[in-house]
């Protein structure tokens, strides 16, 4: 049975037995990760992008004692409770958690002895206003790391999908060598399909032929820039045309509906709060999908803390006095400052709660100093159709800044 999302061919349901008897080089992703090491013991295995099933079958089928499935989807995953021929989500010794990958592997103290990342590849972005995808935050240097330490001594570690470009298996087949310490066994099978194995004790591997990388290999994506597929080097032509049709139509609905822009050269400094206030928000959801996970309620957070944070500063601004314009301005740079200091990564190993308390502080109290200075501003403005007309101006730079990967509002660490 063929699963698709939104009409894109995404999975492909089968008995876990059929699958592992084909010879097809498709299905052999299947079968390396249980045969690239000497001693394997399945008491406990993780499948991260676990689906409708197919890989949790495989799994047990194996002899797994155990399984954590996990995955974001909760619709694929009730698609396989349903018609995995398997059944295997009815298993007594499957556990299901509907979660982000990575957010599972920071929040549990389990061991396991084998983590397989089967197959996580989003068809969607965390936010129609970032680049940052799905299973962006899974595959940088750090969460392969994470993973390692999730592993018994005697554990393996694998991943497989079809990469599309042998830059991209290089560069996951290194990012995993920093992590592990040591060269992984890599098979590419068909079409850029690549199985990525590595175990925590180098002697545990049991490699068809020793991985051999370029001279070159793209340095591992990070925390900071989670931009697996971005190989770097020259900015893409799309993004610039796109960028300067975006503003172009801009600058000319502006033009024609806000007024002349000499009224409105003394309100530039407003076209900059717009642009940061944009930035900022699209910089929260960033962080909050590396300390929350990259599911729809962590959007659903960060928007409605903004809209509570804008509330409470028009609130403040009316009923309370607040200091002179420079001097909230100072506090804006302090309070930045604070959330440059503070790397997200610190406060990964925290309880949800505290962790929550933090993050919403470093992250919004900008947001909320800002709108306190955009109240006092716009309130002293003599033509607030041009101050409104360049603020609104600034907002769209900023949100279309952020579709670009080299954006400001993706480094978050």
């Amino acid at each position: 049975m063929a699963i698709s999302v939104n009409g894109i061919p995404h999975q492909v349901m089968a008995p876990a037995d059929w699958i592992l008897t084909q010879s097809a080089p498709t299905y052999q992703q299947y079968r390396l990760p249980y045969e690239r090491t000497n001693t394997l013991r399945l008491d406990n295995v993780l499948v991260v992008g676990a689906g409708s099933g197919s890989d949790v079958a495989i799994a047990l089928s194996k002899g797994a004692k155990h399984v954590d499935a996990v995955d974001i989807d909760p619709r694929l995953v009730q698609i396989g409770v349903r018609r995995n021929p398997d059944r295997a989500y009815a298993d007594p010794r499957v556990t299901v958690h509907i979660n982000d990958g990575r957010a599972f592997l920071q929040s549990t103290e389990a061991t396991y002895d084998l983590i397989l990342f089967a197959l996580p590849d989003s068809l969607a972005l965390v936010n129609g206003a970032s680049q940052i995808r799905l299973e962006s935050f899974l595959f940088t240097d750090r969460a392969l790391r994470t993973a390692y330490e999730h592993l018994k001594p005697s554990g393996v570690f694998a991943m497989y999908n079809a990469y599309r470009q042998p830059w991209l298996i290089d560069r996951l087949a290194e990012t995993a060598a920093a992590a592990f310490g040591h060269r992984p066994c890599v098979d590419q099978t068909a079409s850029h399909r690549a199985v990525i194995t590595v175990a925590v004790d180098a002697a545990n591997q049991k490699c068809a032929v020793p991985y051999a990388p370029p001279r070159e290999v793209v340095a591992p994506a990070t925390d900071d820039r989670p931009f697996l597929y971005y190989k770097g080097g020259a900015i893409p032509a799309m993004y610039l045309w796109a960028l300067a049709g975006i503003m172009l139509i801009t600058l000319l609905a502006i033009r024609l509906l806000g007024g002349s822009f000499r009224s409105m050269r003394p309100y530039f400094d407003l076209f900059f709060m717009g642009a940061a206030f944009l930035l900022l928000e699209t910089k929260n959801i960033a962080t909050f999908a590396l300390l929350f996970g990259t599911t729809w309620l962590v959007n659903a957070l960060v928007f409605a803390c903004v809209l509570v944070i804008v509330l409470a500063a028009v609130e403040t601004t009316r009923k309370f006095r607040t200091p002179p314009l420079p001097v909230v301005w100072w506090t804006i740079v302090a309070s930045l400052a604070m959330a440059y200091v503070i790397d997200p990564a610190w406060l990964l190993s925290w309880p949800f709660w505290p962790r929550l308390l933090v993050a919403c502080v470093v992250g919004f109290l900008p947001i909320y100093l800002a709108n306190i200075a955009f109240a006092k501003r716009f309130a002293a403005t003599e033509h607030a159709q041009s101050a409104f007309a360049i603020n609104l101006l600034g907002s769209i730079l900023g949100a279309a800044s952020n579709m670009a990967p080299w954006s400001p509002a993706t480094a978050i660490c």
